[in-house]
């Protein structure tokens, strides 16, 4: 339905089902962030409360009006509200986009109020649709000034540790993975088939095989290797497709060189990928594995050189 095809009692049992909607919303955030986010997670507790309170008002003034049966209608029964992801129910949390997400709830519910506000007659009615305008835009303040009391410089830094954290396990740590894997496993195949060939186009199909092929594997592979729950590593669908993606993203880089006609033009311009490739593989290594960059430069390169050497032995024999 229209929100426009709502009248008085409708518009508070709507309001009703979406303060109890955010109550649990917030419930669960608190929930969710509490072992990482402690201090946020008591925000978003005090938020929840003070939803619950709102919807305790709507229940009264509805009871006073219209009796004591509240229809069902919820914000997928009317045109015009957004669909919010679920993702208080995504383990773990991350907490700018928590933050975001009640943001955009809040502003939602007020406009909400504000058009219900336009289309109400009733005294009573309109009072408390202005006490609740005025509390939803209270809410984002409520929230920064309970962050400015909880949020201590070093509780702000443990968030941000813990984010970090999360965002390394969830993305980096496959990616890496991943483009490790794709970089130079792929190596060897590529440039033996370009030795032993001396034919761009055949090497370029060798490459993209090899490529594509490894990103399935390392995809499936990654996601089947753990649910994510304990180690908190979060959806492994993801992590795989992640992995996936960078592998073939790692093997395709000096893999498209061989579109190059030309035999040692393209060779010369793919070697010179391998060699960018394993310097950002080092430097990734260095920014997020907590690794000293030389140390993670002889080991990333000299283990691509080795198996790059491989690969133009056989390619040679």
């Amino acid at each position: 339905m229209r929100f426009s095809d709502l009248d008085q009692r409708g518009i508070l049992a709507l309001a009703i089902s979406l303060e109890e909607e955010h109550g649990r919303i917030y419930s669960d955030y608190a929930a969710g962030l509490a072992a990482d986010y402690p201090a946020s997670a008591k925000i978003f507790r005090e938020l929840g409360e003070e939803e619950n309170e709102h919807r305790r008002w709507l229940i009264d003034l509805f009871r006073r009006k219209f009796g004591d049966h509240i229809p069902l209608i919820r914000r997928q029964d009317v045109a015009g509200f957004v669909r919010h992801d679920p993702i208080w129910m995504i383990r773990p949390l991350g907490i700018d986009k928590v933050r975001r997400q009640a943001e955009q709830i809040e502003r939602e519910t007020r406009n909400f109020y504000q058009s219900a506000l336009a289309r109400a007659s009733d005294a009573e009615i309109r009072k408390l649709l202005g006490d609740l305008i005025a509390a939803e835009d209270n809410h984002i303040g409520i929230a920064q000034e309970i962050a400015a009391l909880e949020l201590t410089d070093a509780e702000r830094e443990r968030e941000d540790q813990a984010s970090r954290r999360s965002f390394v396990l969830q993305y980096v740590q496959p990616g890496l993975t991943g483009l490790i894997d794709g970089s130079i496993s792929t190596l060897a195949p590529i440039f033996a088939a370009a030795f032993a060939t001396h034919n761009t186009w055949q090497t370029f199909l060798v490459g993209l095989a090899a490529s594509v092929g490894a990103g399935i594997s390392m995809a499936f592979a990654e996601a089947l290797s753990d649910d994510g729950q304990i180690s908190g590593r979060g959806n492994p669908w993801l992590r795989g497709s992640v992995t996936g993606v960078m592998t073939a993203l790692g093997g395709l880089g000096h893999t498209l060189p061989y579109l190059i006609p030309d035999f040692w033009t393209a060779t010369t311009i793919a070697v010179c990928v391998v060699f960018v490739e394993l310097w950002i593989i080092a430097g990734i290594r260095s920014r997020f594995s907590e690794t000293r960059f030389l140390r993670a430069s002889f080991e990333v390169v000299v283990g691509g050189l080795i198996v790059f050497a491989v690969g133009i032995l056989i390619g040679s024999a």
